[in-house]
């Protein structure tokens, strides 16, 4: 049952998504495209209350609430970044908004962005962390709670990876051609290549 709600949870968030941009740029609704939007976080409230409730009722801790409590964390530290990023795109293509601002591509412009990003995944597995520990203590005895231990262990290895990669264009910056006409005197540029937050899927 968790496996199918966590599903349902992502689905929904698509859905929602979806419908609250039509209706706030297509349809010229913005009232109910914004009512829409804001309904996003009560799919994690009930996923999280569903996940709850299995455990008080004797439910053994396994993957799957596991996975529900990293899809919680997720979603609390991509989700708003997602939506964002969809709704400029959408703005620009369906109501004349300016063009999706693209990430700089060299110096510290770039690093400064990389640690944002980075900022998001590890608020992320924070949360993810948090919630997990807070199931183990709820279920108490180790031995119930190695499955939701195993899935702490794999968010320590997403920060990990996240303040390496973070660090490297801190310690490394990439140079931009010294003589290219989009090259700042930071070293930014007005386009490059993403590493934004998705939604987990």
């Amino acid at each position: 049952m968790i496996v199918a709600l966590i599903i349902a949870c992502e689905v929904a968030f698509w859905v929602l998504l979806a419908a609250g941009l039509a209706f706030r740029y297509v349809f010229r609704m913005p009232r109910l495209g914004l009512a829409l939007l804001l309904c996003e976080p009560l799919l994690e409230v009930v996923l999280f209350v569903v996940s709850a409730i299995d455990l008080r009722n004797g439910a053994e801790p396994d993957w799957r609430h596991g996975l529900a409590a990293v899809y919680i964390g997720f979603t609390v530290g991509l989700g708003h970044s997602t939506v964002r990023w969809a709704d400029a795109r959408v703005a620009h293509r369906f109501a004349g908004g300016p063009p999706p601002a693209r990430p700089p591509k060299y110096g510290r412009a770039r690093a400064v962005h990389e640690w944002k990003v980075a900022g998001r995944w590890i608020l992320a597995a924070l949360v993810a962390v948090a919630l997990l520990q807070a199931a183990a203590w709820y279920v108490g005895g180790d031995g119930e709670a190695r499955s939701l231990r195993a899935w702490q262990l794999r968010m320590t290895w997403v920060i990990g990876i996240n303040l390496v990669i973070a660090g490297s264009y801190t310690l490394f910056p990439k140079s931009g051609p010294g003589s290219g006409p989009k090259s700042g005197p930071d070293g930014g540029s007005d386009g490059g290549s993403e590493r934004e937050p998705a939604k987990m899927s």
